[in-house]
């Protein structure tokens, strides 16, 4: 992947707590594993709990905090919250019209950082590693993957512990 195609943004209050390098380089290796170099750009914002509940609330109708959301223009996430309260879809593929030679977009990873220190806490793990696992969850997330089911939920599981144990050997 292109390092232009690759968008980091860090909450201010967050910065000096995140290593940006480390996020780039675990969703750049991902994107390699997965053959998905070319898919288009991709951002990531490590954001705190109330942009979080937001955003879950405004695009999937729970108004609660979450660890990770994912935007994708390719798959979109259910809505649980009332039909009459959601948002009309602009993200689909005919909304942006692109130049011959770019890529759509693959998409837009939210983290909460303060809900990955929680994890992490509640994990025994170093918040580093579950915002690394958090950007991957929601990077499968963009490539088709989900947890609905068990058979799907393995098969995410499996691709996301094979991603890991490439990256943290």
């Amino acid at each position: 992947m292109i390092r232009e195609q690759l968008t980091i943004e860090v909450f201010e209050e967050f910065e000096s707590l995140v290593s940006e390098e480390k996020l780039r380089r675990a969703l750049e290796e991902s994107l390699s594993l997965m053959a998905a170099k070319d898919k288009g750009s991709l951002g990531l914002v490590i954001a705190n709990d109330e942009t979080v509940q937001q955003l879950n609330r405004e695009y999937r109708g729970l108004d609660e905090t979450t660890d990770v959301l994912s935007f994708s223009p390719f798959h979109s996430g259910k809505y649980y919250g009332d039909d009459n309260d959601k948002p009309a879809s602009s993200l689909g593929n005919d909304s942006f019209i692109l130049p011959p030679d770019e890529s759509p977009p693959l998409g837009e990873i939210i983290i909460s950082y303060p809900q990955a220190k929680r994890q992490a806490h509640e994990a025994g793990h170093s918040v580093e590693e579950e915002l690394t696992f958090l950007a991957i969850h929601g990077l499968l997330h963009l490539l088709g993957y989900d947890h609905k089911e068990p058979t799907e939920e393995r098969s995410m599981m499996e691709k996301q512990t094979q991603i890991l144990a490439r990256l943290m050997p």
